[in-house]
């Protein structure tokens, strides 16, 4: 057990050395963005502190925070409003953070989604790195600068992500980065066969949003093609055709199902206790959302949404741009299948992305929605990458600068609904 515990030190460490460029130049375009954010909302009279961490969701999980749950508001319409649409895990860690340090819930909670966001980051880099990183041997061996530049798909599709057009809500007190950071971290395990961690993590991320589900998609995905592979290495009566495997080892079929056991109990544990709370049923937190008028309804109320725009001028550009939006989101998938993504990641960034685009309502949140479905980055990350130094430097800062801005001007006018 020492020498697990010795050897487990060093490699952290080593890890950590890998990513600290990435998680660097993801701490410099999350700070250009406050500073900018800081700077628009000082020229307007307006605090950035505010819009950061007491406007619109953020003031819905610092009063679960604050007293649980069982607040709702009742619009003219008759649409109710309730606190129950927000998982439990954010305010969780809101309140505790609240009650061992000198803070507010509301910067608890910006607290909690400032360190979440740097490990979403390196979870980030860490799959990218993993999937794409050849690492330096394949440099020493001479296989050129496409091998340095998918050594360097990591960091690019870390900064891809920081420099978002909605990127300023990973510095928010909202729940996408948290999400994203046990998203990924689950989806590394995952792809490492690190099942209990992966299940684990999975669980923890069904407590803190409804696409929760993706990465339970994913885990379950990945374990089904363990037993598949594990069957087919073992004999024609069941013995294994490698004998020498430990039982506890990548091939043991225990430990992708503890995982696929542990994943869903997190969404599923908290759905079915607003249904029991509620007194609808095992489904009545659909019930819940159908009061903020939101659900699935295979994206024909954002079609509709589109095509309205597309009746007059100058909204038509609106609907155009959206047209394009949901075009490049599908090609970024398309592509990455082409590259060889791994299947569970192709299949958390689907249900991300189908959960998103198919959504009934709020249409103006589908890019924020968006944000941990990372994965559809990595095409443009892996061509980042093996681009010259200073050009993607260049790209990167200017799109960072462009980014900024638009978060900046974002908040200050209707922000994240």
């Amino acid at each position: 057990m020492t020498d697990l515990v010795t050897r487990a030190a060093p490699a952290r460490q080593s890890a950590l050395r890998r990513a600290a460029p990435a998680l660097l130049g993801y701490a410099a375009v999350r700070a250009l963005g406050l500073v900018a954010l800081a700077v628009w909302s000082a020229a307007r009279g307006k605090s950035a502190h505010t819009l950061l961490t007491a406007r619109w969701d953020s003031l819905w999980y610092a009063r679960v925070a604050d007293g649980g749950y069982g607040y709702e508001v009742r619009l003219a319409n008759g649409d109710v409003h309730s606190d129950l649409a927000f998982f439990p895990l954010l305010p969780g860690l809101e309140r505790l953070l609240a009650a061992v340090a000198p803070l507010s819930l509301a910067d608890a909670g910006l607290v909690v989604s400032l360190l979440a966001s740097l490990a979403a980051a390196w979870g980030i880099f860490a799959v990218a790195d993993h999937v794409y990183g050849r690492g330096a041997r394949d440099v020493e061996r001479g296989l050129g600068r496409a091998a340095e530049g998918e050594r360097r798909a990591g960091i690019c599709a870390v900064l891809l992500w920081a420099v978002l057009p909605v990127g300023i809500v990973q510095s928010m007190a909202y729940s996408e980065s948290l999400f994203t950071a046990l998203a990924a971290w689950s989806l590394y395990c995952v792809l490492t066969g690190r099942w209990v961690a992966a299940g684990s993590l999975a669980l923890l991320a069904g407590l803190t949003r409804p696409v929760g589900l993706a990465v339970v998609a994913a885990v379950w995905t990945a374990a089904v093609i363990s037993f598949v592979r594990n069957r087919s290495a073992t004999g024609p009566h069941g013995a294994r055709a490698t004998s020498h495997a430990p039982a506890d080892g990548p091939r043991s079929p225990g430990r992708p199902a503890l995982g696929m056991l542990l994943a869903p109990l997190g969404a599923a544990g908290y759905v079915l206790w607003v249904g029991h709370r509620t007194g609808t049923g095992p489904f009545g937190y659909l019930d819940v959302q159908a009061g903020w008028r939101n659900g699935f309804d295979g994206g024909y109320a954002f079609a509709r949404f589109v095509a309205d725009k597309l009746t007059s001028f100058p909204s038509a550009l609106a609907g155009l741009g959206l047209i394009a939006g949901v075009a490049l989101v599908i090609w970024l998938y398309v592509a990455g299948a082409r590259q060889g993504q791994p299947l569970p990641l192709l299949v958390y960034s689907g249900v991300v992305t189908a959960l998103a685009l198919c959504a009934s309502s709020y249409f103006g949140s589908k890019p924020r929605l968006l944000l941990p479905a990372f994965p559809l980055l990595f095409p443009l990350a892996v061509a980042l990458a093996r681009a010259r130094v200073p050009r993607s430097a260049a790209v990167v800062g200017a799109v960072a600068l462009a980014s900024a801005l638009y978060g900046a001007f974002w908040l200050n006018g209707s922000g994240p609904p």
